[in-house]
C-alpha cells in the first residue's frame, strides 16, 4: 500500500476541521461544569427534585404551601411541635403544611428556623363544612367497647400514634400519590359519624369501595413501619414515604408486606377485606402530614 501524503494546503484544511470538531465537544464540557458550580448545594439540591405538589386546600384537613425564608439549604420549619416537609420550588422554599381537622378558622403559625435565626410565619385557613354521616353496625362491642377491649384500643393508639408521627428526611420527597386501588372513592373524609345513633370522631381518611379480594397497591415508594390486626382497623398497616408522610391502609383480608420491607410505587401491600369496624368490604385510607390526618384526595392527580 502506497503511503499518503498531504499537501501544503491540505494539512492546514485537515488542521480546521479536527478543531471544529473538537470545539463542540470542550463547549459542552465546560456547560457542564458552570452547572456544577451553579447547582444548590445540600438540602437545596435535594428537595428541587420535589416538583410534584399535592393540591393546596387552606381548611380545617387540608393543605397550606406556605413560603418561608431560607438560603441554599432547607430551613427547618415546626407546625403544632412536628416537623414539616420543605420542598423547593422555582426560587423559593415552601412549607407543605398538613392541617388537622380540629383546627379551628383564623390565624395560624409555623415556626421557621434558618442558620441566622427563627421567625413566625403566618398564614390563614378559612372554614369548611363536613357532612354527618349515620351508620348501623351490628356489633354492639365494636361501639361499645368492653374494659379488656379499651385496655387493648389503649396499646394500639400508641402503635399508630407512632407510626403517624414518623419524621424520615428524604433526599427526594415524594409528595403525590397514586391511588392504591381500583374503587368508588366516597367522599366521607372529614364526616361526622354517628355508629347506632352515638356520635364519633370525624372519618379521618378516604373509603375506597371494591370487591374483597381486591389488590392494594402502594401510592409511592416507601418503608412499612408498623402492621397488623387492630380492633377498629382490623388488619392495618402503615408505611412511612419521607419527610412527615405517612399512610394507613385499614379494614384488609390479607396483608403481604411486613414491617422493614422497603417498596417501590405500585408493589402489592394485600388485599381488600372487611375486618375490623365496618359495615362491607372497602378500603379505608388515611394520609398524616406532619402529624394531621390530611384529605387523601389532595394527593391524587386527576387521573388517578
Amino acid at each position: 500500500m502506497k503511503p499518503t501524503f498531504m499537501s501544503s494546503l491540505q494539512r492546514p484544511i485537515a488542521t480546521l476541521a479536527a478543531r471544529s470538531m473538537l470545539f463542540p465537544v470542550l463547549a459542552t464540557a465546560s456547560l457542564s461544569l458552570l452547572s456544577l458550580a451553579s447547582a444548590p448545594t445540600g438540602a437545596a439540591t435535594a428537595a428541587t427534585a420535589a416538583s410534584e405538589l399535592p393540591k393546596e386546600s387552606r381548611v380545617p384537613g387540608g393543605i397550606a404551601l406556605v413560603p418561608v425564608p431560607g438560603g441554599d439549604s432547607a430551613p427547618t420549619v415546626i407546625f403544632n411541635t412536628h416537623r414539616v416537609a420543605v420542598v423547593r420550588k422555582e426560587d423559593q422554599w415552601l412549607a407543605v403544611v398538613g392541617i388537622p381537622l380540629a383546627e379551628q378558622p383564623g390565624e395560624l403559625k409555623i415556626k421557621v428556623s434558618t442558620p441566622t435565626g427563627t421567625t413566625d410565619v403566618p398564614f390563614r385557613i378559612v372554614d369548611k363544612s363536613y357532612r354527618t354521616q349515620n351508620l348501623t353496625i351490628k356489633n354492639q362491642r365494636q361501639v361499645d367497647p368492653n374494659p379488656d377491649d379499651l385496655k387493648r384500643i389503649s396499646g394500639e393508639t400508641k402503635r399508630s400514634d407512632a407510626a403517624l408521627t414518623k419524621f424520615t428526611a428524604s433526599p427526594s420527597p415524594s409528595l403525590q400519590l397514586i391511588s392504591p386501588v381500583a374503587g368508588v372513592r366516597s367522599d366521607s373524609y372529614g364526616s361526622r359519624r354517628v355508629f347506632n345513633g352515638q356520635p364519633r370522631s370525624p372519618h379521618s381518611g378516604m373509603d375506597i369501595a371494591a370487591a374483597k379480594g381486591t389488590p392494594i397497591r402502594s401510592p409511592a415508594a416507601g418503608t412499612v413501619v408498623e402492621a397488623g390486626e387492630f380492633f377498629f382497623n382490623g388488619n392495618t398497616l402503615y408505611i412511612d414515604h419521607g419527610d412527615g408522610l405517612v399512610t394507613m391502609y385499614c379494614h384488609l383480608d390479607t396483608i403481604k408486606v411486613k414491617v422493614g420491607d422497603r417498596l417501590a410505587q405500585g408493589d402489592l401491600l394485600g388485599t381488600v377485606g372487611a375486618t375490623g369496624r365496618v359495615t362491607g368490604p372497602h378500603l379505608h385510607w388515611g394520609v398524616a402530614l406532619n402529624r394531621a390526618m390530611v384529605d387523601p384526595a389532595l394527593f391524587i392527580g386527576n387521573g388517578e
